[in-house]
């Protein structure tokens, strides 16, 4: 009896197992008839409506109560579909005879009534597409368009900080330089005029008639004096005796409308030729200067004069220029131009030699004072002019004591404006 326990108990439990595996089985079966119910449901044709809809306005979503009838269960859902293009025809009907694009012209999206403001702005584009010459900018011709003559083109922006008074100055490029030679090593020189005693300087850019300098330059300048100021470029040229070559400058004035804006702008100007400036207030004197290194002779050819102001309450009036050659400040030694009667132009064209060693140019500088001379032994000074290194001059005084310098052997000419002791 007790070895037929074991063996009821584990049929029982057997049936139970067949029974749940029968059940999990017909389960199963019963799904899979149901969803490829469902299946051919979805994937049944189209009715000929639906073919004739697509056909005739193609691209369009309808819903789906417009398709299916009202008894159907399941909704039908209508994939996504990129326009095709429109023919000319068709467009022509839709547009009640309006001809909207060519058949080179890009998709657009039909309307059944007039023409919106889309279309006349963007042209016959889809929404959401992107029209180029909606984006187009400015075509810059700065660097194409050179008027005939031009030695060259320099760009630059200006900017002026209110509270440190700081003047800040881009210099950015210069292009189509016309050198005097086929290589150009050029650089520029910056002025706040009326002060030509200090100016910066850009690095020289070897060979190069397009150079691209992008360096920055500051002035302290006080605001109730920055409109009355005027900028100045000098562009030059290094050739290979180290001489410097003027090539042409930018006149550029302040004004308020052109630092008042926050931001960078930035400006060009044709470069021009160095124009005669009319005569300073005491007038003008234009001389030579050259320097012999192998002899130690430095020699002053005293040119002409221009705009003195000769006192004529004398009865007899003659000027003349005397050249006085220093060292440390003492005197050394002095010659004169002979006179030239009542002209407040005269024409000297004398040459007149020192002796200076090379070590002396550092401390030895010269004075050219043009002297009115009156009845007897009567004189007075008209102005006069101080030419020599960085301790006694400055701008263009001490421009031409160096280009005399690295020019041996070179007369350097140029024109100074006087100056009358007070």
């Amino acid at each position: 009896m007790s070895e037929q326990v074991p063996a009821v108990i584990g049929g029982v439990v057997g049936g139970i197992l067949l029974l749940v595996l029968i059940g999990i089985a017909v389960y199963l079966f019963w799904k899979k008839a149901c969803l490829q119910a469902a299946y051919e449901e979805l994937t049944s044709p189209s009715s000929p409506t639906d073919k004739l809809v697509g056909l005739q306005e193609p691209g369009i979503c309808h819903s789906s109560s417009s398709v299916h009838p009202p008894n159907s269960s399941r909704t039908r859902s209508v994939p996504f579909i990129i326009p095709p293009k429109f023919h000319k025809e068709a467009l022509t009907d839709m547009t009640n005879g309006e001809q909207i694009q060519d058949d080179s012209d890009l998709y657009v999206t039909p309307n059944s009534g007039p023409r919106s403001s889309f279309h006349s702005l963007a042209g016959a584009y889809l929404v959401g597409a992107i029209n180029p010459d909606l984006y187009k900018f400015p075509e810059d011709k700065s660097e194409t368009d050179f008027p005939e003559g031009c030695i060259g083109r320099l760009w630059f922006s200006v900017e002026y900080e209110q509270e440190s008074e700081k003047l800040l100055i881009s210099l950015i490029k210069v292009r189509k330089l016309q050198p005097p030679s086929s290589s150009c090593c050029p650089f520029v020189k910056i002025y706040l005029l009326p002060d030509e005693r200090r100016y910066l300087q850009s690095k020289i850019k070897r060979k190069n008639l397009n150079p691209q300098f992008d360096e920055n330059f500051v002035f302290q300048v006080s605001s109730n004096t920055l409109y009355q100021r005027t900028l100045k470029f000098c562009v030059y040229h290094v050739d290979k005796q180290k001489k410097h070559i003027f090539v042409g400058q930018v006149m550029f004035p302040l004004k308020k409308e052109t630092l008042s804006s926050d931001n960078k702008v930035v400006i060009w100007k044709d470069l021009e030729t160095e124009t005669l400036e009319p005569p300073s207030e005491h007038g003008d004197i234009q001389f030579s200067l050259s320097y012999n290194d192998y002899l130690g002779r430095l020699t002053v050819v005293v040119l002409r004069a221009r705009g003195l102001r000769i006192q004529n309450d004398r009865q007899v009036t003659s000027v003349s220029v005397k050249v006085s050659l220093m060292n440390r400040n003492q005197f050394i030694k002095s010659k004169r131009t002979s006179a030239a009667l009542g002209s407040p132009d005269p024409l000297y064209n004398e040459t007149f030699s020192f002796k200076v060693d090379q070590q002396e140019l550092e401390t030895a500088s010269l004075s050219l004072s043009v002297i009115q001379n009156g009845e007897g032994s009567e004189t007075s000074s008209l102005g006069r002019v101080i030419v020599g290194p960085f301790m006694y001059t400055r701008g263009k005084e001490l421009e031409h004591w160096n280009e005399m310098i690295s020019k041996p052997k070179e007369l350097v000419k140029r024109w100074h404006a006087l100056a009358v002791s007070t």
